[in-house]
């Protein structure tokens, strides 16, 4: 019995030695899920230590995959914001060219969304901006694709003759332009400062129950953005940026989109 028990207690201690000496070889939970091979594809001639640094970048990637749904899930959870306090009148072209009277609530179209894009090409300006404008380069060929979905527009205080002159200049074809020169909208939804400077504000609305109500805007254009950032508040609808972070060279920090290139 004595020796039966001498023989269990010895076994228990060898157990406990040999799990002790594993533990003390086995990585940590995050670096043993580090080590693990996420996919079996592989490029030609590339070496064990690239192979490395990208398994821990699509980490990093997968994880920001997550956070940008998590932010969205947040964003579409918002209850409605203020109604607005009224139906702004806005001037467009019609497809003959003749300027028309277009309401705030007919832009919406056939849906309950409608994504505004305040363009910073103001009366007082000789230009317009060339980061909007680069901005506005690329939504114009998802425009058609935006309208199967959400009502899409772009607002500018220009009259919209002017509008329309530099849209044919940029080769724009499918952007809904309005002029807000009649109205207040610009200064209410923060598409202009208090001195009349024209803000890069993107503002979505939505119409429930007959009403119309803000819901969102790009407010990451408010607080002091991060040393060595601009304020990045229409990153998410801007291909530019997100196409030059696969980049070696990145962004850069000195430049910036140009109406032309002299070229």
């Amino acid at each position: 019995m004595r020796k039966t028990m001498r023989t269990k207690a010895k076994s228990a201690r060898t157990l406990r030695r040999t799990t002790a000496r594993r533990a003390a070889h086995k990585p940590p939970g995050r670096a043993r899920s580090a080590a693990k091979p996420l996919h079996g594809v592989r490029f030609p001639n590339e070496g064990a230590k690239y192979r490395s640094a990208r398994n821990e970048l699509l980490r990093a990637e997968m994880e920001l995959r997550a956070q940008v749904e998590r932010v969205a899930a947040l964003r579409r959870k918002l209850p409605a914001g203020g109604d607005v306090p009224q139906d702004y009148v806005f001037e467009e072209a019609a497809d003959d060219g003749a300027v028309r009277a277009v309401k705030l609530s007919e832009l919406f179209g056939k849906h309950d969304t409608l994504v505004a894009y305040n363009f910073m090409y103001g009366p007082r300006m000789d230009k317009a901006c060339p980061m909007c404008t680069a901005m506005l380069d690329s939504l114009d060929g998802s425009a058609r694709h935006l309208r199967e979905r959400i009502g899409l527009v772009v607002i500018a205080k220009s009259p919209i003759d002017r509008l329309r002159a530099f849209a044919r200049e940029r080769g724009w074809r499918h952007l809904r332009l309005a002029s807000s020169a009649g109205n207040s909208y610009n200064h209410d939804y923060q598409g202009e400062s208090a001195d009349g400077s024209q803000m890069p504000m993107l503002n979505v609305f939505v119409r429930r129950n007959g009403k119309i109500h803000h819901f969102w805007s790009s407010e990451m254009l408010f607080p002091p953005p991060a040393r060595g950032q601009n304020h990045r508040h229409v990153d998410m609808i801007w291909p530019l940026w997100n196409v030059l972070d696969t980049t070696p060279q990145g962004r850069g920090s000195g430049w910036f989109p140009q109406l032309s290139y002299g070229r």
